[in-house]
């Protein structure tokens, strides 16, 4: 099927809210974070919601990335 349209994908096609529900935002080493837990109790970063720019240049806080939940605040 070939759809012509000039209307973003996730308007016509939405996301599972299921998939949200997983999600939170917590605090790792004073950073704000958008996570989601996995299977062996650790947290794995989603999005980084910092303003500083240094932050997003760190492999340690980039998307994909896991830590554990005890080293997270809310």
């Amino acid at each position: 099927m070939i759809l012509y349209t000039i209307m973003p994908e996730h308007l016509i096609f939405p996301t599972d809210t299921a998939a949200y529900e997983k999600q939170k935002m917590v605090y790792y080493d004073g950073i704000p974070f958008l996570v989601q837990k996995t299977d062996t109790d650790e947290y794995e970063i989603v999005q980084n919601l910092s303003t500083n720019p240094f932050h997003f240049l760190n492999p340690k806080y980039a998307p994909g990335s896991r830590f554990p939940m005890s080293a997270a605040t809310s």
